[in-house]
Parts: C-alpha cells; sequence; structure tokens
C-alpha cells in the first residue's frame, strides 16, 4: 500500500487546524505517513496558479486530502494527476462553495460577495465571524471557537482575499468526475458552511465514491472530532489500498 497522506488546511486558519486529525491518524495508524502541506502563499486570484505551485511542491504517487478550501483544492490536483495520486479524500468541501446556476447547494453569491468585501476591508472582524461559523452546530460551540481561534495564523490580508477569491471561482465537479481512483468525502451534518445536503447530492452522482456524514458535528470538525474522522480515514486507505 501507498502510505502517505498529504492534508491541505482550509481557508483562513492553517494547519494549526489540522494537527489534532494528524495525531490522531498517527496514533491509529502508525504505518500511515501523514503530513500537512499549507496552502499557496500566493495574492494571484486564479486557482490554476495554486494548483500548478501545489503540483510543484506536493509528493506524487501519495494521498491528497484537505478540509474545506483544501479538500477542492486537493481534488484538481487528484484529477490533474490522475496515477499519480493515490486516492483523494476531502473533509467538509463543497463541490462549489458558491451557487451557481446548476448548483444551489453553496452560499448565495451576493453574500460571498459580502463576506469577500469583509475580508478585503475589515479583515479581523471577518476572521472573526468565519470562526463563528466553523463552530455553528457544534454541541460545545464556545469551546470550538476558542481552539479554532488559538489555531489561526496570521497571513497576509492580500493572500486572505486571494484564497477567498479561488474558493469562489473553484467548481470540482468536472474533478470529481474525471478523477478514477479511491475517493472519500466526509460532511458535517450541522455545518454552517457546507450544508449537509451536499453529501447526498454528490452520492447521487457518483455513486461509486465513498461519502460519508457526521450527523452533530460542525464545519470545524477537524478539531471536534478528529478521532472519528481518523478512523474514517484509516478504514478508507486500508480497503482502498494494497495491503
Amino acid at each position: 500500500m501507498r502510505n502517505r497522506l498529504v492534508l491541505l488546511p482550509g481557508w483562513g486558519l492553517g494547519r494549526s487546524a489540522l494537527q489534532p486529525l494528524v495525531a490522531a491518524l498517527r496514533a491509529i495508524d502508525p504505518g500511515l505517513q501523514v503530513e500537512i502541506h499549507d496552502l499557496p502563499g500566493l495574492a494571484s486570484h486564479d486557482p490554476q496558479d495554486w494548483l500548478d505551485t501545489l503540483d510543484r511542491q506536493l509528493p506524487r504517487n501519495a494521498w491528497l486530502g484537505g478540509w474545506s478550501l483544501g479538500g477542492m483544492l486537493a481534488a484538481e490536483l487528484a484529477a490533474r494527476r490522475g496515477d499519480d495520486c493515490c486516492g483523494l479524500i476531502t473533509l467538509g468541501s463543497n463541490l462549489s462553495f458558491v451557487n451557481r446556476p446548476d448548483w444551489p447547494h453553496g452560499m448565495p453569491a451576493d453574500t460571498f460577495q459580502t463576506f469577500l468585501e469583509g475580508c478585503r476591508y475589515h479583515t479581523q472582524v471577518t476572521l472573526k465571524r468565519f470562526i463563528s461559523l466553523c463552530s455553528q452546530g457544534a454541541e460545545e460551540s464556545r469551546s470550538l471557537a476558542r481552539l479554532l481561534g488559538a489555531a489561526m495564523p496570521e497571513p497576509a490580508p492580500e493572500q486572505l482575499v486571494a484564497g477567498l477569491e479561488v474558493l469562489g471561482k473553484l467548481d470540482t465537479r468536472a474533478a470529481l468526475q474525471a478523477y478514477d481512483g479511491p475517493q472519500l468525502h466526509l460532511f458535517a451534518g450541522r455545518d454552517g458552511l457546507v450544508p449537509a445536503e451536499v453529501a447526498g447530492v454528490l452520492l447521487e452522482e457518483l455513486p461509486d465514491v465513498e461519502v460519508g456524514l457526521l450527523e452533530d458535528s460542525a464545519h470545524g470538525f477537524v478539531m471536534e472530532t478528529p478521532h472519528e474522522l481518523a478512523a474514517a480515514i484509516k478504514a478508507f486507505v486500508h480497503e482502498s489500498g494494497d495491503d
């Protein structure tokens, strides 16, 4: 079994938010080499620039995964690499974060634009609002918000804006259809940013992939329920691998 998993973080929160999940994976599956790779530190708003950078930096012949924006980028990179990607794992990642005429399961475009403008001109206020949305629906939302806040790095405002622009442009439906390797997509049932209904829609469109729903979890489930996520990932990797 090819036993290297590279995880990409979500927008705004950086690698620290994924540390509990990585620790849980290493504890239950010492043979799986898990690492976190930062999102590109680019000011470019073009998703292809971000993917080109990741393609140069990330190891080949590895599992690719990520949380939210990180999972969407991993999906695009998996489709680009094909057989050079062992498999794909996304965590709380929508297929399109923003609504489109043929995708009503995202954030309304005007709401997203307001969020983007807030990030551009009122960065700290917007980041606090984002943490609130990530913890919304958690059984202990205040505790989760504190954990997420403590994990938040201080990226340059232009990089945060660029990341949101990329998030708004990505539509991974074609990539998921094109990539024929193993796929696991995990969603949170009380997610305040990615509707839980996306899990069922994805399974209808791609019945051969694995889809899971942690019903009582929030968007920040990488910190809220890392052990449950780690167990699902371990089972999937070993079932799909070459043990």
